[in-house]
């Protein structure tokens, strides 16, 4: 089974990803943040920053991400992918912003089943590449995924990732499976299933009831870190280094989650330092972190009073003295 993280706007750039592959690690892809090609002849640095080679760890398999409903955009921004050396790219139809949505980028591409052929079309006609999409069911109800999936059905896509919930939904409730359930029975290419997994047991409810090749995590990565490798260590029933270093190892072959303090702890200092060396700001700063701690959180002891003594730190030198408090008495 292959592992994929989720992109997250403004969490998981190329700092963050360095540092998870790192510390962590287990993702087969790493997904990256959209960018959203325009009328300019090429993307600009700014906008690319995020994909450079020399920006991404080694360790990192990374897929770019772009978000339009152009096909002539898209065309023109994957070119410039592929020439930084990317085999594969992949287009944002799930993006759930009230900002995007409007424009028909994100899930609001979804609105309009005639417009996605014709993009399609032109998209697989002039690029020699691996396209891939993430999708959601619909814009306002599931029972648009059927003409949805038609359109997808046409074309040989790399692989379909579902979110299944529509757009109005954002992230609440739960993945609507009876979609996800069509999806499986008439796809015509390789299926990926994303949304609301955040244990191992959520994971294998997914991998028992369908019969596909890869899984995407998002937020239960980035609140627990150690997910994938969980998942992994346990189907491959296997220790090795890596294994042993992340994980502890008991009698009945099970590994348990006892990522450590020191580990943790260490995976902050390095996000903190090169994020520090990233920001113009120290406010700038702290709100990247801040961004960070709802979901470091979740591995302390009390994530409510964590996340609470994080948001009072109103500089620099209050921020420092605030997380040695947490990991002293909450981690």
């Amino acid at each position: 089974m292959k592992l994929y993280f989720a992109p997250l706007d403004g969490v998981t750039g190329f700092i963050y990803r360095n540092a998870f592959a790192e510390f962590f690690g287990g993702p087969d892809k790493y997904f990256a943040p959209f960018i959203s090609p325009c009328h300019n002849p090429k993307l600009k640095g700014r906008e690319i920053k995020d994909l450079l080679p020399e920006n991404n760890s080694d360790k990192v398999n990374l897929i770019p991400q772009i978000m339009a409903n152009n096909a002539e955009y898209f065309i023109k921004g994957a070119r410039q992918i592929a020439d930084m050396g990317y085999k594969e790219v992949n287009l944002n139809a799930g993006c759930p912003s009230g900002t995007v949505v409007p424009k028909g980028r994100g899930a609001g591409f979804l609105k309009d089943t005639y417009l996605m052929e014709k993009f399609f079309d032109e998209v697989f006609c002039k690029l020699d590449m691996k396209i891939s999409v993430k999708t959601r069911i619909g814009v306002t109800d599931a029972s648009e995924f059927e003409e949805i999936m038609q359109v997808y059905n046409k074309f040989p896509f790399e692989e379909v990732i579902v979110h299944p919930r529509t757009r109005v939904q954002l992230y609440k409730g739960e993945p609507d499976m009876e979609a996800f359930d069509y999806a499986y029975q008439v796809s015509k290419n390789p299926l990926c299933f994303n949304g609301n997994i955040f244990t191992i047991e959520d994971y294998e409810k997914i991998v028992l009831r369908y019969n596909i090749n890869s899984v995407m995590l998002g937020r239960g990565l980035l609140r627990n870190p150690n997910l994938a490798i969980e998942i992994k260590s346990k189907e491959e029933k296997q220790v090795n280094n890596y294994f042993v270093r992340n994980c502890t190892y008991n009698r009945e072959n099970n590994y348990e989650r006892s990522v450590s303090k020191e580990i943790i702890r260490a995976f902050h200092d390095k996000l903190y330092a090169d994020f520090m060396e990233e920001m113009s700001s120290d406010k700038h700063l702290l709100n990247k972190m801040i961004e960070m701690w709802n979901y470091l959180s979740f591995l302390s002891k009390d994530s409510h009073k964590c996340a609470k003594l994080i948001r009072k730190a109103q500089n620099v030198f209050k921020y420092e003295k605030v997380v040695n408090e947490i990991f002293d008495n909450l981690m």
